[in-house]
C-alpha cells in the first residue's frame, strides 16, 4: 500500500529500517523525500505506525493510531471493490498485526471512544476495525491460543466484505428500508462467503464467518437460518462483537443507544439469540471496567462509578460530588454514557 497519506503527518517517534537506521526523526514532518526513502527502504506501514511505548500511549497517541488504522482500512477495502479481490498477504502482514495492537490497550473505554472519534467516510470502515477489535478482545478473554486468534481477528476484520458488492447509496439511507432493499442488504453474508472461499490460502473458517455472522442460535438468523450447535465459535463471538459495536455506534438511521440500552437489549435478546455465554462473559468484562469511570446518567448528573452490585450490575454506586447514588434504588435513573 502507498504510504501517501503520510504526506504532512509528524511522527510520533523515529522511523527506522530494519538495519536500525533512523529515516524520519521523531516529532518530523513527513515530507516527499521521506516517503521516498520509506518506500526506498520497504517500511511497512505497521512499522510506522507502532514504534511507540504501546501500554504508555497518550490519548491524543492512541486517537492518531486509531485514525490511520481506519485510513488503512478504508483504502484496502475502495480496492478490494475495485479489483473483487482479496489481498490476503498485506492483511495478515499489515492490518492484522495493527488491529492486535490496538486490542492492547489497557483501558478499554477511552480505546471504544478513540474509534468513535475516528474520521472516516462512511460508519461501515469504522464497523469493520471496531468489531475486530472487539472480537479480538473476546478471544483472549475466552483464552484462544495465538494461531486461534489471530485467525479469528482476520475473520472480524473480513465479516463484512461482502458490503463491496452492495450499493453505499443503501447501506447509508436514513430512511426504512423497503422489503426488497433489506433483501439485497442481506446478502452481503453470501456474497462475502463467495469471495473469500475464491481466496487462495484463506482458512475456510474465514469464509464462514462472513457468511454465518448475521444467523442466530433460535434459528432467526440470515442467510441459512441455522440453530445452535450448527454455528462455528468464530461466528457466534463475531456476532456477538457485531451486534454491541453496532447498537453502540451512531448510524444513518438512528442515534447511537444508551450504554444501558444496549446492554440491557443484548440481555434480552432484542438483536437475536446471540450466544449466550460468549454474550455474558463479553458484557461482564465490559462491566468490570466500569469501576473508576466517570458516567453520565440519564438526568445529565455526571459521577463516578465506586461499586458494581453483583446482583444488578448496570445498577452500580455512583459517587457524585460528595454524595453516594445508589442506581439500585434510583429506577428512574440509568447510564446513558461512559465519559473519557
Amino acid at each position: 500500500m502507498s504510504l501517501g497519506f503520510l504526506l504532512g503527518k509528524r511522527t510520533d517517534c523515529d522511523i527506522i529500517n530494519a538495519a536500525g537506521l533512523v529515516l524520519v526523526p521523531s516529532g518530523f514532518v513527513v515530507d516527499e523525500e521521506h516517503l521516498r526513502l520509506l518506500d526506498q527502504h520497504q517500511v511497512k506501514l505497521s512499522e510506522v505506525t507502532w514504534m511507540g511505548n504501546g501500554r504508555n500511549e497518550s490519548i491524543s497517541t492512541l486517537d492518531d493510531k486509531v485514525q490511520k488504522v481506519f485510513q488503512y482500512n478504508q483504502d484496502l477495502f475502495d480496492r478490494i471493490y475495485k479489483i473483487k479481490k482479496v489481498p490476503l498477504l498485506e492483511i495478515k502482514n499489515e492490518l492484522l498485526p495493527i488491529v492486535q495492537e490496538i486490542s492492547e490497550y489497557p483501558d478499554l473505554f477511552q480505546l471504544l471512544a478513540a474509534m468513535k472519534r475516528a474520521e472516516v467516510n462512511t460508519y461501515t470502515f469504522q464497523h469493520h476495525i471496531g468489531v475486530a477489535v472487539l472480537t479480538t478482545l473476546i478471544g483472549k478473554w475466552i483464552g484462544l491460543e495465538k494461531t486461534d486468534l489471530s485467525l479469528l481477528t482476520l475473520a472480524a476484520i473480513l465479516h463484512d466484505v461482502g458490503k463491496v458488492r452492495i450499493s453505499e447509496d443503501l447501506w447509508l439511507k436514513p430512511g426504512k428500508l423497503t422489503d426488497e432493499e433489506f433483501a439485497e442488504i442481506k446478502l452481503h453474508t453470501v456474497y462475502g462467503y463467495e469471495l473469500l472461499k475464491a481466496t487462495i490460502g484463506l482458512s475456510p473458517r474465514v469464509a464462514k464467518v462472513a457468511l454465518l455472522h448475521h444467523e442466530r442460535s433460535d434459528g432467526n438468523g440470515y442467510p441459512l437460518k441455522l440453530k445452535g450447535s450448527r454455528l462455528d465459535t468464530f461466528s457466534r463471538i463475531v456476532a456477538v462483537a457485531d451486534v454491541f459495536h453496532a447498537m453502540s455506534s451512531k448510524r444513518p438511521y438512528r442515534d447511537t443507544l444508551s450504554f444501558h440500552e444496549v446492554v440491557s437489549r443484548m440481555r434480552k435478546g432484542a438483536f437475536g439469540q446471540i450466544d449466550p455465554h460468549i454474550s455474558a462473559m463479553f458484557l461482564e468484562n465490559i462491566i468490570c471496567s466500569l469501576i473508576g469511570k466517570q458516567v453520565m446518567l440519564t438526568d445529565g448528573q455526571i459521577g463516578e462509578v465506586v461499586y458494581t452490585n453483583p446482583h444488578n450490575d448496570l445498577r452500580p454506586l455512583i459517587r457524585i460530588g460528595e454524595s453516594l447514588v445508589n442506581l439500585s434504588e434510583m429506577k428512574q435513573l440509568h447510564i446513558a454514557d461512559v465519559l473519557v
